[in-house]
């Protein structure tokens, strides 16, 4: 088998391994990126970014998760594939479009190396039927789940993919780890769900601990910060602006009166792999 090559970028410690289809040789499977995700074994990395692909004038790229399944959108994987993409002259423009599973997303650096960008996240959606929900008619806004025999504050939204958010006066890893297989396995979501425990700090602050589908605890989460504030922001709980706290640092979001959803983020390269020529043996 020939080289295998790729980049690692991390955007607040939740970090991606990209492999672009154009300079390597190899039909991504599942086994694939189960093994190339692993932190003992592998390289390790919260997913894979696979393309570009260059179609019908449109940039795309495939988001897989740590499990081998793929993610119709990530706030994080989006930035770090958009500076993959400065730093590898596929586009020079500020502005650009990234065509991910669940649509198109756009892209405005905010410095000139694409380390900070300003990312249109679209509008959330809260019909039960788009996210999906099972059982469940209707908005889940501000309403009551029971999760491991516990009854948990919490609103279910899409931001192109699925969250459930839970209120709490505190949060911590532990009661991310702790609960978040129970929600993201709950018979409510047949397609599984991200998690984040939220408690708000003032109008303006919020903290999260996230659980993503497919990954488990993560450092941090771009979509994840979207849902928590867009969540907030319609409880009536934060202004229009808010800065999303996480373990791996900050991003700020913007959710506007017609709830349009902006992130704000940065993203950092770690470097350059060259796979051994047995690692898929």
């Amino acid at each position: 088998m020939a080289h295998i090559t790729m980049k690692k970028y991390h955007g607040l410690g939740n970090d991606y391994l990209v492999l672009d289809p154009n300079k390597n040789d190899l039909i991504l499977q599942a086994r694939n990126i189960q093994m190339l995700c692993q932190r003992n074994f592998g390289v390790g990395a919260d997913g894979i970014l696979y393309g570009p692909m260059l179609e019908d004038g449109k940039i795309k790229v495939q988001i897989f998760n740590p499990d081998g399944s793929e993610a119709e959108k990530s706030g994080n994987g989006v930035q770090i594939f958009a500076k993959y993409l400065l730093d590898e002259g596929y586009v020079k423009e500020k502005e650009f479009c990234i065509s991910v599973l669940a649509g198109d997303v756009e892209i405005t650096f905010t410095k000139d190396d694409g380390s900070m960008m300003r990312v249109n996240m679209g509008k959330p959606v809260y019909a039960g039927k788009e996210l999906p929900l099972s059982g469940i008619e209707g908005e889940i806004v501000n309403a009551h789940l029971k999760f491991h025999g516990n009854d948990y504050n919490t609103t279910c939204l899409s931001v192109g993919n699925p969250n459930c958010v839970i209120m709490m006066e505190e949060v911590t890893p532990q009661k991310a780890k702790a609960l978040g297989p129970y929600v993201e396995g709950a018979d409510y979501f047949p397609n599984r769900m991200n998690m984040q425990l939220c408690k708000v700090v003032d109008r303006e602050n919020i903290v999260i601990e996230i659980y993503e589908r497919g990954a488990g605890y993560t450092l941090a989460s771009g979509t994840g910060a979207c849902a928590a504030a867009a969540a907030a922001k319609r409880m009536g709980l934060v202004d229009e602006k808010v800065t999303v706290h996480m373990q791996g640092g900050e991003l700020v979001i913007e959710v506007g009166e017609d709830e349009t959803i902006y992130m704000t983020g940065s993203v950092e390269e770690v470097g350059a792999f060259t796979l051994a020529e047995n690692f898929f043996a």
